[in-house]
């Protein structure tokens, strides 16, 4: 009786393992989302939608919306730019409505998405170019030529250090040190071009900013936006704001693996983008991102 026993109770633990996958699994589609092994969100500066959809300067984003999501409808949150930062990461302007470097008031004791990331069990880093080196919390470096680290533009940084909802300096990394191997990337990635690269500083006029920045754009992730079609993974890009009109449209686009291609006229912002990531990973909703999943438009 004892022997056999032992050989039926692996059969009923493995039987029980599979059910209990099988219901996570279910789960997880009831939501009618997908769940990326990674994504990267890169956030570009200052222009509005019909100045880079419409302009003919953007041409390897017009790639990306062909292949992806091009929400029609998306907007920043607010003016100027780094209110919009905070948003997406953390579902709160967090009362900050200038561009003000933040070292006074920081670090914040709010939810925020690299937080609850890390206690949910999953991994977020975000890559600053240009960034002098890991876990650095000053404000902005010296400009040459135009390419300037500027701390307004990197909202992770406001939350380092070992408060409530803090995060350790080693998720905040310079971009040189993106991995080569994307099946390295943490689950979730935000990637800050510097002024140089982010279409902020109209060095040569405005239609070589957008050149050069959407140059840059194909030049450092279009490599991983080719993987994320066959990985599983998810390419978001978005900008902080329009051109300073009441407007405030933007481009936005999602492309990867689990992505339908079109165009969608569904209303977004900020706070859409961030919840619908929490959302993903069965995270808490971060303030303003309660109830602002982007649902029903997914593989």
């Amino acid at each position: 009786m004892q022997k056999s026993y032992s050989r039926i109770l692996p059969a009923v633990i493995a039987g029980l393992s599979a059910l209990l996958i099988l219901s996570s699994s279910c789960g997880r589609r009831d939501t009618g989302l997908p769940l990326p092994d990674h994504i990267v969100i890169v956030i570009e500066e200052n222009h509005g939608f019909d100045q880079i959809m419409d302009s003919g300067f953007a041409p390897y984003i017009g790639q990306l919306a062909r292949a992806g999501m091009l929400f029609t409808d998306a907007h920043g949150v607010t003016h100027p730019s780094q209110p919009n930062y905070l948003a997406i990461f953390s579902g709160s302007t967090q009362g900050v409505k200038d561009d003000r470097c933040l070292i006074p008031e920081t670090p914040f004791v709010t939810p925020n998405l690299g937080a609850a990331l890390i206690k949910a069990g999953y991994s977020f880093k975000g890559y600053g170019e240009t960034m002098p080196f890991s876990g650095y919390r000053g404000c902005d470096t010296a400009i040459v030529k135009g390419y300037q680290y500027v701390r307004k533009h990197i909202p992770w940084v406001n939350w380092l250090g070992d408060k409530d909802n803090g995060l350790p300096d080693a998720v905040s990394q310079p971009l040189s040190e993106f991995p080569a191997d994307f099946s390295k990337l943490p689950t979730v990635s935000f990637v800050i071009p510097n002024e140089g690269n982010d279409m902020h500083n109209i060095i040569g006029g405005d239609s070589a900013t957008i050149v050069r920045g959407d140059q840059w754009l194909k030049d450092h992730l279009s490599g991983y936006v080719n993987w994320a079609m066959t990985h599983n993974s998810l390419f978001i890009l978005t900008f902080d704001e329009d051109n300073f009109t009441l407007k405030n449209q933007i481009p936005t686009i999602f492309a990867g693996a689990m992505v339908w291609p079109g165009k969608y006229d569904t209303t977004i912002n900020h706070y859409n983008v961030l919840g619908t990531i929490e959302a993903m990973y069965g995270l808490p909703p971060s303030g303003a991102a309660k109830s602002a999943v982007i649902r029903g438009i997914w593989k």
